[in-house]
């Protein structure tokens, strides 16, 4: 292929190119832009938008007792390692875990030795001491023995009587019996031990009455009073119910909390220590709304309460408080009476904005426009 031919190729091409962007150029035209009068007159000229349309429940208010939820665990009313007093030898221990005893069961018994011995002496001393002051108050009256021969001969029965206390008290103390009525619940000495003085014999657990031991909030513990009835369960259903016996005074410096007791009733001890339990303390009767957790909403200040419409059909915010929290629902107070509750649509509107209201007919189930 020739290079003229090659050339003239390129040129044609170029031709048609350039020939075909003119034809392009002459037939686009510009659109010019709306003005601003042009703009203004467009809006002016579309119709209002319809208010939005909420359902709406009447909702009542009913007496609802205000209640304060109590979380906390089962505590033994007290707890005691009970010691030996005097040192010997273990030569019985007729209780085992778990037992119940009553007060002055025997619980450990240490060797008597020449402890009965020491009785006996003790008690002829003072016997002797005894008829020798008799002696000398006799003698006193003759005028035969002077004011310090009798003081000498007093202290001597005196002393004597006290020796032979110690005596028998060392005698009983071989005897280590239960402080109350509880259950065994560890044991630190057997039979041919050789307890010390402050020797565990056994730890002796209060289990009637129970204690159950919570927390409340600084809010809560001021509408707590002692002597109030609580009801409640433990986490595996056994219902319990008791006596408000305690509030503290002193809060937690961490959680900021106050501690509080519940005296609970368990003669038969079938009740543990450490249950995790949830108590409700009734405080007063309230005017409440029964609604559904769904409705609750956020106000601009943080607060917590329910859309509603006035009588103008206008969306008003009101902060609610919570009294109950149920399978059915929540009660709250803090709405009037009567209140026009809008269930469906609270997210899309706004305080103050206009709404067409569809009323909900509860007695019914059938939905009404008003």
């Amino acid at each position: 292929m020739s290079k003229n031919f090659v050339s003239a190729s390129i040129v044609a091409a170029g031709l048609v190119v350039w020939m075909g962007s003119g034809a392009f150029t002459h037939d686009t035209q510009a659109t010019p832009l709306p003005d601003a009068t042009d703009a203004e007159s467009l809006r002016d000229s579309g119709a209002d938008a319809a208010p939005s349309r909420v359902r709406i429940a009447v909702n009542n208010a009913e007496p609802r007792t205000r209640t304060v939820v109590l979380r906390g665990r089962t505590e033994a009313k007290r707890a005691v390692e009970v010691t030996a007093e005097i040192a010997g030898q273990v030569v019985s221990r007729p209780v085992e875990r778990g037992m119940q005893v009553s007060k002055g069961q025997l619980l450990c018994e240490i060797a008597v030795d020449d402890r009965e011995v020491a009785v006996e002496e003790a008690r002829a001393g003072f016997e002797q001491a005894r008829i020798e002051h008799e002696g000398s108050l006799k003698l006193a009256k003759q005028e035969l023995l002077s004011e310090v021969a009798i003081a000498t001969s007093e202290a001597r029965q005196e002393e004597a009587r006290a020796h032979l206390h110690r005596q028998m008290l060392n005698l009983e103390r071989t005897r280590i019996t239960a402080p109350f009525d509880g259950v065994v619940e560890n044991l630190h000495l057997n039979a041919g031990d050789y307890a010390m003085p402050g020797a565990s014999c056994a730890t002796l657990i209060d289990l009637d009455p129970m204690l159950v031991v919570a927390r409340v909030t600084e809010q809560e513990v001021e509408n707590l009073q002692p002597g109030s009835m609580v009801a409640g369960s433990t986490r595996m259903g056994r219902d319990i119910d008791g006596q408000l016996s305690f509030i503290g005074k002193q809060n937690d410096p961490v959680t900021r909390t106050f501690p509080v007791e519940i005296t609970v009733a368990n003669s038969d001890y079938s009740l543990r220590s450490g249950l995790t339990v949830t108590l409700w303390a009734d405080l007063d009767q309230v005017p409440a709304h029964r609604i559904a957790p769904s409705l609750l909403t956020l106000g601009d200040a943080g607060d917590m309460g329910v859309r509603t419409l006035d009588d103008t059909n206008r969306v008003v915010f009101t902060a609610v408080e919570i009294v109950e929290d149920g399978p059915e629902g929540l009660w709250v107070t803090g709405l009037p009476d009567t209140v026009n509750l809008i269930t469906v649509g609270q997210e899309y509107v706004t305080v103050g904005e206009l709404v067409e209201p569809v009323y909900m007919d509860t007695a019914k189930g059938q939905i009404a426009v008003r």
